[in-house]
């Protein structure tokens, strides 16, 4: 769940830089934010697959 909080971070913060007018600060925000995004839902869809052979206990 780190991996998400970063995304949302980062996401907020290139609303913010966009709100004040700093473009390129905000696409480059916006593109890290993206980034780990996709890496989570890589990350997601392994534990997923990989998770379902194990017994709980």
């Amino acid at each position: 769940m780190d991996l998400l909080r970063w995304t949302i971070v980062f996401l907020i913060l290139a609303l913010c830089a966009a709100v004040l007018g700093f473009g390129g600060i905000s696409a480059d925000f916006a593109y890290i934010g993206k980034i780990l995004f996709f890496i989570f839902l890589v990350l997601l869809v392994i534990s997923l697959i990989f998770g379902r052979g194990r017994p709980r206990f």
